[in-house]
């Protein structure tokens, strides 16, 4: 399926604490949006890249509905250095830690220029460029660095660094956070470290911030491996725009809601899932879209839906705000079956194999860790009884935190955007309206896969995403040598072991069908004669 919108954590715990909503240990200001720009190992004679002022300028893309480009950044550039050891191996997929930060630090580059990250494997430690590097970074990752030689050269080379991350590396290497070296003690694991900084320093402001960055590691992605640095750089160097949810609101917000919104509150917390939704939330981090939306999927319920609705939709209570992200940029396919792509053609394939079968596509895998692992998720799309209409059903299981499976159904209003083959989707999902950005960046002639992509913002609820969906007719993974999808993938910034593989084996009785007048294909429809443009 596609993202869709969850309620942040902060409205449940407004309601379910008696103190105001706080995010202990960030700042209280908002700041300019944080990114990434990943510089690769260049090898003995790089020079440092320690200057003073901000990034240079990135040019604004909106797409309507509130949707937005990059922001520059007029805060200082903040630099990270990350060392891998060499030769380790990941536990995504067995993919090499290089390769597994080298492609985090180029994602982060997705969100601002500014943010500078450099990879190097501990085989190169007496490179002059990165005793520089070093020399000048306001962060230092350790993943899987074990050798005894790097960790004595790590230690005698890093005493200046305030702040130092290391997770799966040898316990001589010690975490610092703000300056304060924190001395490891409990069970070693990927984490461990991390885990227990704060506690023997009394550095009571670091256990929300530990138990996100906890939270998200263990779930071992490239988005949550984004999020670990983000969280760490918002709450010890300088404040992230893209986590400013985390920080205070203040007491106005529950006035806000008390004001505005009583008996909705009022309905939801006599509503056993209501009330559920809102003590699970207050257990994620507001900014944890994996740990929200689950949250969500759950306990949904009309209640749930009613309070959302008037605490962020309508009155916005938590002052929040999200743009739609303008990157990456993904172009969309031009061609099909030897004609230019159409707004009608890109429609057609959208529909995909509606008609002969019950479904227009099934999901074989997805990249967001939010939204798109959920199992057997099919897709109806279809064109409205209204002249131009189009709308977007997709329907999925859930295996809700009681161990119930559970279906659920969204239903998007569809747009043609400017150039055929992208589209502006629109929902309402449990109160809050989600808009998002589609391209088709690739079906082949014969409909056996396609690979979706799209941007997305909620608004009210100020989250803002990016995924990809690989869809097949029946949810089977494509041929795994397939060249046209990897430089597909490729166009998306996306990489093969990114990829969630969607459980499909379990899915009788999935809530099917489309409305009654609804018409599918104009065009063209999956059939034998790939080559000949098919009309109906």
């Amino acid at each position: 399926m596609a993202a869709t919108t969850s309620l942040p954590a902060t409205a449940g715990s407004c309601l379910l604490q008696p103190s105001p909503c706080r995010f202990k240990g960030t700042a209280p200001v908002p700041s300019p949006r944080l990114a990434a720009a990943s510089r690769r190992d260049g090898g003995p004679g790089v020079a440092c890249s320690c200057y003073p002022g901000p990034p240079p300028a990135v040019p604004a893309e909106r797409r309507g509905g509130g949707a937005g480009g990059q922001s520059t950044s007029p805060e200082r550039t903040v630099r990270i250095v990350v060392m891998v050891g060499e030769d380790s191996v990941s536990p995504i997929k067995d993919t090499p830690w290089e390769e597994v930060m080298r492609h985090t630090a180029d994602r982060l580059k997705w969100v601002d220029e500014g943010f500078q990250m450099l990879v190097f494997s501990d085989n190169s430690i007496e490179n002059d460029g990165l005793k520089k590097e070093l020399s000048c970074c306001d962060m230092l990752v350790n993943v899987a660095v074990t050798s005894d030689e790097s960790v004595r050269w790590l230690v005698r080379n890093s005493k200046d660094i305030s702040n130092i991350i290391c997770f799966q590396s040898s316990p001589s290497l010690v975490n610092k956070l703000g300056g304060t070296y924190v001395e490891y003690t409990g069970e070693q694991d990927m984490f461990g470290k991390l885990a227990n900084i704060g506690k023997p320093s009394g550095l009571k402001e670091s256990t929300e911030v530990l138990k996100t960055v906890n939270n998200a590691w263990e779930r071992h992605n490239s988005d949550d491996i984004r999020f670990c640095l983000l969280v760490v750089v918002n709450a010890y160097i300088r404040p992230v725009d893209v986590l400013k949810n985390l920080r205070a609101k203040g007491l106005s917000t529950l006035s806000c809601m008390i004001k505005n919104c009583g008996p909705q509150i009022l309905n939801c917390l006599f509503d056993p899932n209501c009330r559920k939704a809102l003590q699970c939330l207050n257990s994620c981090s507001p900014t944890d879209q994996v740990c929200n939306y689950r949250c969500i999927a759950s306990y949904e319920s009309p209640h749930l839906e009613a309070f959302s609705l008037c605490v962020l939709q309508k009155h916005n209570c938590l002052d929040l705000n999200a743009e739609i992200p303008s990157k990456p940029s993904v172009t969309p396919l031009t061609m099909f079956r030897d004609q230019r792509l159409s707004h009608e053609i890109a429609e057609d394939l959208f529909v995909g194999w509606l008609d002969s079968m019950e479904w227009s596509w099934r999901v074989a895998a997805g990249q967001n860790p939010a939204y798109d692992q959920f199992p057997c998720q099919y897709q109806l799309f279809y064109r409205g009884k209204a002249r131009g209409s189009f709308w977007y059903e997709p329907v999925f299981q859930v295996k809700t935190l009681e161990g119930k499976l559970v279906w659920r159904r969204r239903r998007y209003r569809v747009r043609r955007a400017s150039s055929p083959g992208t589209f502006y989707f629109s929902v309402l999902d449990n109160g809050v309206i989600s808009k998002e950005f589609w391209t088709i960046v690739d079906v082949p002639d014969d409909f056996s896969w396609g690979l979706f992509h799209y941007h997305g913002a909620a608004q009210a609820a100020g989250l803002a995403y990016t995924g990809a969906v690989l869809v097949t007719p029946d949810g089977s993974y494509p041929d795994v040598e397939n060249e046209r999808l990897a430089s597909a993938l490729e166009k998306c910034g996306i990489k093969k072991w990114e990829l969630y593989m969607v459980d499909n084996c379990s899915c009788a009785g999935a809530p099917l069908g489309t409305p009654e007048g609804s018409t599918l294909h104009y065009q063209v429809v999956p059939g034998k004669q790939i080559g000949i443009l098919q009309k109906r």
